[in-house]
């Protein structure tokens, strides 16, 4: 709605009385997105007229357009007879049910630069970002990955996407984890399993590398305090803050360095002595006498090294292929170097987006306080990306785009992205790959994960060929 359009009637909007005594238009267009809730999360059928959503007598929430949208309202006048004339824009708006956090930190110390902890401290001061303990779904599988490259595998590797079947024991049923497509895909690469977040083939791999091996590296990231030592933790069924999961993916982009999240850089006494300090490093030469001329003293990196910053980059490379070409493709038009990982529980109770650039990482949890269903589809693509999305835009508008450091010893090798083999002349669907030394793909020879299952136990295999793919 532009300056100096004209109202002629309420079949354009409706004419709200503010607070202050004044007036204002809201415009049909910014009230025809009011459907009804049905249940199931569901929306009632489409508004075609203001008074399927608004009455004389309701009070609601607004949101004032630009400075400059301003509507004449003809023939209207106020309670003294004086006619309205131009009045101010406005948008109709409501408060969520939906509830949500967002955290942004610096993953080189863990100090948290921004946090979201709800829509409104006024209304819930329950912190959404360090209180709330959620599923984080299919973000956790990025230490899946990491575990089963630090075991043998690449980014390449090739991975049966099949039905897998447990029988839990008696009374208790079978688990039959499944894709979110309700499809399957063959054998596929471990950079496209997480780029399309393929359940069985995460299964699988937890699977084969052992469930103490993954509660080992969900240890070492901070995130194994409330989960069980089971598959299914594998796709992300223990539960965890918001705060944690976004330390974790810190420690990811940070070539693998541990990190402390930090809401407090130092305390000072009244005397100004330093009392706590979150940076514990010595810093011996800040206590000598030094001028302008000299270089800045270079402090000591004592973090613990919790994963091999060859796999750190590889996971970063993997996830950037989720920007690119995965779940999380809303975010790559932005134009700069990002990646992440989406996650979605079942039911669609809780969906999360986490992801970084180079030097920030940030989180996105969004679902309602009392868990129920987002709605039918719903998912960390469609709900928590969008957030993710739009906060980056806005912090890393003056900056630039920073490419993800790359360590020294990695090997770019171009594959055949469907097959892991290297790419030849022709093929279609080809990536520049991220690989350890010696573990370069080698034409003709290749190996499967099909995890093929015997009654009542469990077994991996590793099938070896040449010239086809089993």
């Amino acid at each position: 709605m532009g300056a100096g359009r004209c109202a002629r009637s309420a079949r354009d909007g409706a004419i709200i009385g503010l607070k202050d005594g004044g007036f204002g238009f809201i415009p049909f267009e910014e009230i025809k997105w009011a459907r009804a809730w049905r249940q199931g999360e569901h929306l009632g059928p489409s508004v075609k007229d203001t008074a399927q959503v608004l009455s004389v007598g309701d009070v609601i929430a607004v949101e004032a357009g630009a400075a400059d949208a301003t509507v004449t309202l003809a023939s209207f006048w106020d309670a003294k007879g004086k006619p309205l004339g131009a009045v101010q824009s406005y948008k109709l708006r409501q408060v969520p049910e939906i509830d949500g956090g967002l955290v942004a930190m610096d993953p080189h110390t863990g100090r948290v630069l921004a946090m979201v902890g709800g829509f409104d401290y006024a209304a819930s001061q329950y912190n959404r970002a360090v209180q709330a303990e959620r599923q984080p779904g299919s973000a956790f599988k990025p230490f899946v990955y990491a575990a089963a490259l630090d075991n043998g595998f690449t980014p390449a590797s090739l991975v049966l996407d099949a039905p897998f079947v447990i029988d839990q024991g008696d009374g208790l049923g079978k688990w039959k984890p499944k894709n979110s497509s309700n499809k399957f895909y063959g054998p596929s690469t471990l950079r496209l399993g997480i780029e399309k977040s393929r359940n069985l083939m995460t299964v699988r791999l937890a699977q084969h590398i052992g469930v103490p091996t993954i509660m080992n590296y969900a240890n070492k990231f901070g995130l194994a305090e409330n989960m069980e030592p089971t598959l299914a933790s594998s796709l992300g069924a223990g539960e965890v803050t918001l705060l944690q999961l976004t330390a974790a993916y810190g420690m990811l982009v940070n070539g693998g360095k541990e990190i402390k999240p930090s809401l407090i850089d130092r305390v000072q006494d009244r005397r100004g002595k330093t009392i706590f300090r979150h940076d514990e490093r010595t810093c011996m030469p800040c206590e000598l006498t030094w001028d302008q001329n000299q270089r800045e003293p270079a402090l000591p990196d004592n973090r613990a090294q919790v994963l091999d910053p060859l796999t750190a980059y590889q996971m970063v490379s993997m996830l950037q292929g989720v920007v690119q070409n995965g779940t999380g493709q809303k975010i790559k038009w932005l134009g700069k170097p990002l990646a992440g990982k989406t996650g979605t529980t079942n039911d669609s109770l809780d969906a999360w987006f986490i992801g970084f650039s180079a030097d920030l990482a940030v989180g996105v949890f969004t679902g309602f306080d009392k868990p129920r269903s987002l709605g039918d589809g719903e998912e960390g693509s469609s709900v928590a990306v969008p957030i993710f999305r739009d906060f980056m835009k806005e912090a890393l508008k003056d900056e630039p785009g920073v490419p993800f450091r790359m360590p020294s010893g990695i090997r770019l090798v171009r594959v055949n992205a469907d097959t892991g083999q290297p790419a030849t002349l022709g093929d279609e669907h080809v990536v520049l790959e991220a690989f350890k030394p010696g573990t370069e793909p080698r034409a003709g020879q290749y190996a499967v994960l099909d995890g093929s299952l015997e009654v009542g136990k469990t077994k991996s295999t590793i099938r070896k060929g040449t010239g086809g793919i089993y």
